[in-house]
């Protein structure tokens, strides 16, 4: 029963040796000339200025659920339109109800400015 395993053992192996030579060639062949600006924090588009733990504005969640209404609507969307067919009504009063949340949640990024880019 063990021998079945054999393939994904060898399978593992052979990714874990190409993986650690990839690795290893970067390491050195790669030129190593460290400077300030490449060993400096960056974060977000701005340097680090202050504590790790700084209350951050309220737009960059707003962007996240913005991101998120739209990727998921096309993430169902897709799916949903290949089976129109055969989900019927049901499915179609679904898919509307599941739009409807999404616009809702739109509305609310429209309402606090999130669409707004200064």
């Amino acid at each position: 029963m063990l021998e079945n395993y054999l393939p994904i053992l060898i399978f593992l192996g052979v990714g874990l040796l190409v993986g650690a030579g990839a690795m290893a060639a970067g390491f050195v062949l790669g030129a190593h000339r460290p400077d300030a600006a490449k060993n400096a924090p960056y974060e977000c588009g701005f340097e680090a200025f202050e504590n790790a733990r700084m209350k951050f504005d309220v737009r960059y969640y707003l962007v996240a659920i913005l991101f998120i209404i739209f990727d998921l609507e096309i993430a169902f969307l897709f799916p949903w339109a290949v089976v129109l067919e055969d989900v019927g009504k049901v499915g179609f009063v679904a898919m509307f109800v599941f739009l409807a949340i999404l616009v809702v949640g739109f509305i609310y990024e429209w309402k606090k400015g999130a669409l707004e880019w200064e």
